[in-house]
């Protein structure tokens, strides 16, 4: 296991500086937070969903998965336990240092970096899944993070993003009511106001929500790049379901307004990538 990178990110002609800081509240909420049953329960269900879709997947556990704004690495080391060679990077400090001590008491080898999604520390076609749970709304060039994903995908990869709904009024992001509908320039206001004197405002986030997204944004830009995507509906896994919630899954899949409605009464979006070979 390693901690490494510089505190400038510079890769593929992409140089920044970046705060690799934290507020002290932040930190030990997420820290918390990211140990506690609710995201061993989402992260444990995200790869086993990965999974479900893509079961190529385990028969090569060579394959390398990368998670893009690791944190506290509770999703890296659920992968690696599993026998996946397992990249996390963040860039939170404290929360990659704690990463690390978690990985090192669960036994997991883990190649932790410091650094952006902005410019990935890894070559072209290198991993075969890359997970994104919760950046993108962090990160002000979110176009340049997912061409990062998509560089470091082969061919055949799989991308999984979640991120905020821009169609749902219901958000965690922003301690306001109704925040994922405010205008982009009330939001920047805000935004503006969480990184200096409200940091409240966002839950003392050192990089708040800057980004608000539809599925059906996210799909153009990957198709695009050549990708075939697929959201949180087509996802679910209908075999566990009842006779009610099969018939509702069935009617949201097969048509479009149905969808929209769906995806209107969700929080956060959701998304699948596959990489066309």
């Amino acid at each position: 296991m390693s901690i490494r990178g510089p505190h400038e990110s510079e890769s593929h002609g992409y140089s920044v500086k970046w705060n690799h800081g934290t507020h002290d509240e932040f930190y030990e909420y997420y820290a918390k937070a990211s140990e506690s049953q609710n995201a061993m329960h989402r992260f444990r269900s995200i790869r086993d969903t990965i999974i479900r879709m893509n079961p190529h997947l385990v028969q090569d556990k060579k394959c390398g998965v990368a998670d893009i704004g690791c944190g506290a690495g509770t999703q890296s080391i659920l992968w690696a336990q599993l026998g996946f060679k397992v990249h996390g990077v963040d860039v939170n400090e404290r929360l990659l240092a704690l990463a690390h001590e978690r990985a090192a008491k669960a036994g997991c080898q883990i190649d932790f970096v410091l650094g952006s999604a902005v410019a990935l520390p890894w070559p072209d076609e290198y991993v075969d899944v890359c997970l994104a749970v919760e950046l993108l709304e962090h990160v002000k060039d979110w176009e340049q993070c997912l061409r990062e994903f998509c560089r470091i995908l082969r061919p055949g990869g799989v991308l999984f993003v979640s991120t905020t709904n821009a169609l749902c009024p219901i958000q965690q992001e922003f301690n306001l009511p109704l925040y994922s509908w405010y205008p982009s320039a009330v939001k920047r206001y805000c935004a503006t106001l969480a990184k200096t004197t409200r940091p409240q405002l966002a839950n003392y986030a050192t990089y708040p929500a800057e980004n608000w997204f539809t599925f059906y944004q996210l799909r153009a830009f990957l198709k695009e790049r050549g990708f075939e995507s697929l959201d949180r509906f087509d996802l679910v896994d209908a075999a566990n379901k009842g006779t009610v919630a099969k018939v509702l899954l069935g009617s949201v899949r097969a048509f479009a307004p149905l969808r929209w409605l769906a995806h209107l009464a969700t929080p956060g979006t959701s998304l699948l990538g596959l990489k066309n070979t």
